[in-house]
């Protein structure tokens, strides 16, 4: 860094606009200088002395860290984080231009064995990974149950359980940048791990902490033999005659490796041999899985054969595993430890204000220096454990996401779930999709595809067959774009994609905050509300109402302040506000739970990936019921995370769904 600015420190002072410092808000500064994404200098004990830069040095010192010589690319990188059409996560912003440049987000691995030996070496992992500011997704599956024989003591295995209180204790311990943001490890295990109602309860807030671990985060990587049992417990009269069967991996470690029709043979073979530790009633242990959503917001669920079925890595072995926040599907092994390096579009730099419209051309050339720039960073970052480099190298994954859908929406004046809004929805997916796999390609002809691309058969996109075409439901005729996909697989087909995995939709909850956007796609969660963070206290409100009232006359008057704080930032019902401010500031409580889960998946037919979904539910006496249909819904629909967070708050809701779940004994 301090070679390339003193080569070219006359391009650089030129090109640094500083005046753009003034784009940032007062809320985005503090969240900047007290998360440490300035470089400070610190004393002794570690306290901040002096911040050491601007934000517009920070922009700068990021895009010479990725791009280095190349000073180009580097400017053409700065003008675009500057000018807020895009942003690198976190720890590329922690971390880029540092001596130890890890520029990675997010790692998906495994416990390398079922050994005292595997697990601990597993531990050492997360806790440099942790170090270096990487979110970590671990698959604990292979891991014996409790009461499992062990061979070498002729003792029994005290199962994941008191294990993972070990994960726990490295998430508290080894902050991720060295105390810039704590530790944060998901573990995901599957629905039939003999341990799974002991797991469950391992977030629960209430029991003595020797038997938790409150600090780990919990996901289930669910099959569709799972999913058709719910199903099939609800349709009948006796839901409790669906049995499901536990197993102990130390006698079946084959099911971890099974997918799709092959898992469900090879696992009623396994019941019907009676190799099971127990069996239970399905509904039971839906009802567990339900209730500690409701309390903790966990497990997340991500549908198993669904990852592995449309992912473009599926050639290269099982995927077992999401991150941290089920966003990222790709293959890790005992050898390879999944890496993706992420960003984000901020969305409302592409609207026309003057004239409600959105630029999806310059959507698009942001989008491809993106591309670039990500895979710069997998030749230039650092890699911690060897593992990474290996597995970020061959198949050189990135993660390109979203922010700011709802301010889009705002902006251009239409409710969130309105016909036009659905349409913009389809075609933001299709023209980033679109143009990342085209700036992949162009990568791929210059340096040559991904390593792995042709091993094992092949990956689908050696083939030309792209993320939609795994998607059997996938319409075309819904586009509202013409891009030229026909030509595109012909180029790739000839050159192949320098990126075996291009989107990935992340909740992109800090930088958001920085760019002054709504999360990712998510709706407003409320248009007044207070908000703690690292950073403080503030009171925040929805601009774009707050314009639109001021233009109608009604923000000045403190009766329809107060009645929007009384209404919980909601506007719904509010007499004063005109309908159409009405329906186009709904909250995500106002919303049908059924049109954004639509929403989702016509997204989901061009992310190669996943998409960190949250859900959100109003309290109601048939909460039970409300999830289940939700569950089942998004499960039929083919969305690869059915929930991230699962919110559940007070007030009553119906959930219009047309569901194949239907509960013959209380007729819900």
């Amino acid at each position: 860094l301090v070679e390339v600015c003193a080569t070219h420190i006359d391009r650089i002072n030129a090109e640094m606009k500083e005046e753009r410092d003034f784009m940032f808000d007062y809320f985005a500064m503090r969240t900047l200088v007290t998360g440490q994404y300035l470089f400070n200098e610190k004393d002794t004990q570690g306290g901040v002395v002096r911040i050491l830069e601007t934000p517009q040095y920070m922009w700068m010192r990021v895009a010479i860290g990725i791009h280095r010589r190349d000073i180009e690319s580097a400017v053409a990188l700065y003008h675009v984080l500057s000018t807020k059409r895009a942003t690198h996560a976190t720890p590329t912003l922690f971390n880029a231009g540092t001596t130890n440049p890890q520029l990675s987000s997010c790692f998906l691995l495994q416990t390398k064995d079922d050994s005292i030996d595997g697990i601990f070496d597993t531990v050492k992992q997360c806790a440099v990974i942790s170090k270096y500011a990487g979110g970590i997704g671990l698959n604990v599956n292979n891991v014996r149950a409790r009461g499992s024989h062990i061979t070498s003591t002729n003792g029994s295995s005290s199962g994941i359980c008191p294990m993972l209180k070990v994960f726990n204790s490295v998430a508290t311990y080894v902050d991720q940048g060295g105390g810039k943001r704590k530790g944060s490890i998901a573990v995901y295990i599957t629905p039939w791990h003999a341990d799974i109602l002991e797991w469950l309860d391992l977030k629960k807030n209430t029991g003595g902490d020797d038997m938790r671990a409150r600090d780990l985060f919990y996901a289930l990587w669910v099959s569709d033999l799972f999913m058709k049992r719910i199903v099939e417990a609800f349709r009948l009269s006796d839901p409790n005659t669906v049995k499901w069967s536990l197993f102990d991996p130390k006698s079946c470690q084959e099911l971890n490796e099974y997918v799709g029709n092959a898992f469900e043979h090879h696992y009623m073979k396994l019941e019907k041999e009676e190799k099971y530790v127990t069996q239970m009633p399905i509904i039971d242990l839906w009802k567990r899985i339900i209730n500690m959503q409701i309390e903790t917001g966990t497990p997340y669920v991500l549908f198993k054969d669904t990852c592995n079925r449309k992912s473009n890595q599926k050639n290269l072995g099982t995927i077992k595993c999401s991150n941290l926040c089920a966003e990222i599907v790709q293959y890790s092994s005992k050898e390879e430890i999944a890496t993706c390096n992420l960003a984000s579009i901020c969305l409302p730099s592409f609207v026309d204000k003057k004239n409600k419209k959105f630029n999806y051309e310059q959507l698009g050339e942001t989008v491809r220096c993106m591309v670039r720039s990500l895979n710069k960073i997998i030749d230039n970052g650092f890699y911690a454990l060897p593992e990474c480099r290996l597995s970020n190298q061959r198949h050189r994954p990135i993660g390109i996401g979203i922010q700011g859908l709802a301010d889009v929406f705002a902006m251009l004046e239409v409710p969130f779930d309105s016909a036009s809004a659905k349409q913009i929805n389809i075609d933001i997916a299709e023209k980033m999709y679109f143009e990342a796999l085209s700036a992949s390609c162009e990568l791929a002809e210059i340096f040559g595809p991904y390593e792995s691309m042709w091993d094992q058969g092949g990956a689908p996109i050696a083939h030309g067959v792209f993320h939609q075409d795994m998607c059997p439901d996938y319409d075309q005729s819904t586009s509202g774009l013409t891009l030229d996909w026909e030509s595109l697989r012909t180029n790739v087909r000839r050159h192949g994609i320098r990126n075996s995995l291009l989107i990935a939709h992340m909740p992109t909850a800090s930088t958001s905050q920085i760019m002054g956007n709504t999360e990712c796609f998510e709706p407003y969660f409320s248009n007044i509300y207070s908000r703690k963070t690292k950073a403080g206290e503030f009171f925040m409100l929805n601009r774009h109402l707050v314009r639109d009232l001021k233009r109608c006359g009604l923000w000045e008057t403190n009766t329809t302040k107060e009645r929007i704080v009384a209404n919980k930032g909601s506007v719904q019902n509010i007499a004063e506000i005109p309908g159409y401010l009405q329906d186009r500031y709904r909250t995500i409580l106002d919303i049908p739970l059924k049109d954004l889960t639509l929403m989702a998946r016509d997204r989901g037919y061009f992310i190669d990936q996943s998409a960190s979904l949250n859900v959100h539910f109003k309290h109601s006496s048939d909460m039970f019921m409300s999830m289940s249909k939700y569950m089942a819904y998004a499960w039929k629909l083919g969305l690869k995370t059915g929930s991230y967070y699962t919110r559940t708050l007070v007030d009553q809701v119906a959930i219009n769904f047309t569901s194949t779940i239907k509960c013959k004994s209380c007729s819900a």
